[in-house]
């Protein structure tokens, strides 16, 4: 992959193997698959999960040789694993590992490795290959991993030669944790984890086309103060790269200096504390309506490791179109690549803040701060509670004042996922996890796995759907099994909510498949028996329908020592508001 062919990230060019110009060990003999393990070892690699089969059980043996270092979790399904391992990288910020067998193995991990991508979550896919002999010939289980994954990796290898083994795997965690963070598949082909060779292990990496730590010219800060100091209406638009830049207490610093308003990205949420009086929550289609108004009507958009997606902007032209745009990005090639901005800067984003925070002289903004404070008491998120109906907004409000803010949700996609980044108060970086750009039904319960594995000192609860969530019910089991303690609440309205709202907004209520429920069952029932199912994997389990037993089953949940599920039924007919219609803009946004 070069720099032309490259979406998000051209400033990878690693067609030509280049060289580490750094000092090595030599290491004693060994077959591949125990340098595979000892590299894994030396980088730091805690905790990976993986699926074996015949490509890859070699690194299965050699991995069961060293488990007092490395802990491997066997999830019951490849894609279990691969959002297992980002919901770790995210949640500590390390790079998430997962390994699968080549072919079906290997194409089970694709959706994991595409949300990883859009996501930029730091990720190393291991994956066993068929022999070399074989490759090209349609020998069993062999599928093209390199060439199926190649538009949705940052880079990829495929080990032809033993002697790149400890090159390669060094050259991967590089690549897949510096600079904007991206995936990267590691291809090894069998024969080559049997082989035996005296290994060289690399110090360091240096890649003479990869240059990731980029700082931005004192002009180009010096220029971004100047737009502070004229501004009138300044809005900080903040992202993921905040978060993945270590960069939240910077933003903190700044915004306090400055006493500009910010808003978060979905994937920016944690990044800056919600509980601020700065703080307007997210933007965007489901966002608040104070963000969407204050960046429609800012004078000064400071857009910080952000993106511009589509599901924040809206109808492009028609975003922030009244104020200059100052973006800054530590890849080049997201700039102006959605939206024209006035003020480019290709920077790592802590650097620009710690040398903006020194010398901005912030104006007057109290007359805009009022007009903010005005629209947050006219416009919160809000919901019509009931005295009989569970209403999801409900249930995630009291889930925010059980845990005082302090856990680490996760979420599937889709209603839930709103309603979740919505009425839960978020105040550190790393607390919110979900499936952002690719949308991934599924993601929530084993994400929710690798968070808790990554950090078993707080409370990991998934808010899911009863969809989203039974697309990877089997982690049940991983979860028993491995004594992960996560939480999972399921919001069950038995239907695909998202799409529901969809079809009652803007196909006359048409359904197109979106019942989910069993057509035959009883009123108070519901479809599939989440309890039984899931006592069937020996995970604690309870069912409410009564808005009285909210409090006391949140309660229960979290005191258990163990993983639980609580299935909570909740009405169809609630939808998630605000909502801006993709492709259209702030004007046209339905606040009730």
């Amino acid at each position: 992959m070069n720099a032309k062919e490259s979406k998000h990230y051209p400033e990878v060019e690693l067609d030509i193997p280049s060289p580490i110009e750094s000092e090595f060990e030599v290491g004693e003999p060994m077959k591949g698959a125990d340098i595979v393990a000892e590299c894994l070892i030396r980088e730091n690699v805690e905790v990976m999960f993986a699926y074996p089969g015949g490509a890859s059980m070699e690194l299965h043996q050699s991995l069961s040789k060293v488990t007092d270092k490395i802990r491997v979790i066997l999830p019951r399904h490849e894609q279990g694993g691969v959002f297992a391992a980002q919901g770790y990288a995210k949640a500590c910020g390390k790079v998430g590992v997962c390994m699968a067998t080549s072919g079906p193995g290997a194409t089970n991990l694709i959706t994991g490795i595409a949300d990883a991508y859009m996501d930029s979550v730091p990720l190393v896919a291991i994956v066993g290959q068929v022999p070399r002999m074989y490759i090209g010939k349609n020998a069993f289980q062999e599928t093209d991993i390199i060439g199926i994954t190649r538009p949705i990796v940052k880079h990829s290898y495929l080990v032809k030669d033993i002697e790149e083994l400890t090159r390669v795997i060094k050259e991967a965690f590089y690549v897949a944790s510096s600079g904007r963070p991206g995936p990267v598949v590691i291809d090894i082909p069998k024969d080559i984890q049997q082989e035996t060779t005296i290994p060289k292990f690399y110090k360091e990496v240096t890649l003479r086309s990869y240059k990731p730590n980029v700082h931005a010219h004192k002009n180009q800060i010096q220029q971004i103060a100047n737009a502070i100091t004229e501004a009138k209406k300044p809005v900080l638009y903040i992202g993921g790269g905040i978060i993945s830049g270590e960069a939240s207490e910077e933003i903190r610093k700044f915004a306090e200096k400055t006493k500009i308003p910010v808003t978060t990205t979905l994937m920016g949420i944690g990044s800056f504390p919600e509980k601020s009086p700065l703080a307007m929550k997210m933007l965007g289609m489901h966002g608040s309506v104070t963000a969407n108004y204050a960046v429609d009507q800012a004078d000064l958009l400071l857009a910080f490791g952000v993106r511009f997606d589509d599901r924040v902007t809206g109808k492009i032209e028609e975003f922030a179109q009244h104020g200059i745009i100052v973006h800054v990005d530590i890849d080049a090639s997201e700039i102006n690549k959605n939206k024209s901005v006035h003020i480019p800067v290709v920077s790592d984003i802590k650097y620009v803040l710690n040398e903006l925070t020194k010398i901005v002289k912030p104006s007057d903004y109290s007359k805009w701060q009022k007009q903010i404070d005005e629209w947050q008491a006219k416009y919160p998120f809000s919901f019509k509670d009931t005295d009989d109906a569970i209403l999801p907004q409900y249930v995630i409000d009291q889930l925010s004042k059980l845990t005082e803010g302090n856990a680490i949700i996760t979420t599937g996609v889709g209603q839930h996922q709103m309603w979740a980044a919505q009425f839960y108060q978020y105040n550190q970086p790393r607390s919110w996890i979900t499936s952002g750009g690719l949308g991934s039904m599924g993601f929530g319960f084993p994400s929710a796995m690798g968070a808790k594995v990554a950090r078993p000192d707080l409370e990991v609860v998934d808010i899911d759907g009863d969809g989203s969530f039974v697309m990877n019910i089997q982690e049940l089991a991983t979860a028993y099994i491995e004594k992960i303690p996560v939480k999972t609440i399921i919001l069950n309205n038995q239907h695909l909510g998202m799409v529901v709202q969809w079809e009652d907004r803007f196909y006359k209520g048409n359904r197109g498949n979106t019942y989910i429920g069993d057509p035959d069952q009883k009123e108070g029932e519901s479809y599939p028996d989440f309890v039984k199912i899931a006592e069937g994997f020996n995970v604690p389990a309870k069912k409410i329908t009564k808005k009285e037993d909210v409090i006391p089953a949140l309660k229960e949940m979290l005191a258990s020592k163990t993983a639980y599920l609580l299935d909570i039924q909740t009405p169809y007919q609630e939808q998630v508001l605000p909502m801006i219609p993709s492709g259209k803009g702030v004007k046209d946004m339905i606040i009730k």
